[in-house]
């Protein structure tokens, strides 16, 4: 299976996705780290009350790998998951 056409497709498929969200997250994460050090002023900014710029976009970092897991799910779910399954019941079928 693993040496088939279809196979090297759906893991193409995969990788188109994956990667470039991987990507954007871990930049948004290295922003979060280098304005931390680096823009120290900006971090301890005051919003409202206590709560400063660093807390918040702290926070964000958290939103935002719920919100990526959310996005895969459902794109695995209406897109991945029912061709892998269809991939693997035509190998199965040539045994």
């Amino acid at each position: 299976m693993q040496n088939s056409a279809e196979f090297a497709q759906l893991r193409t498929k995969f990788r188109k996705f994956v990667f470039p969200l991987t990507a954007l997250f871990l930049a948004w994460y290295f922003l979060y780290v280098l304005l931390s050090v680096f823009a120290r002023d900006f971090m301890g900014t005051r919003v409202v009350g206590n709560v400063t710029w660093g807390l918040v976009l702290g926070l964000l970092q958290f939103v935002s790998t719920f919100v990526i897991t959310m996005v895969y799910a459902r794109w695995a779910d209406r897109v991945f998951d029912p061709e892998a399954e269809a991939l693997a019941r035509r190998m199965g079928e040539h045994r």
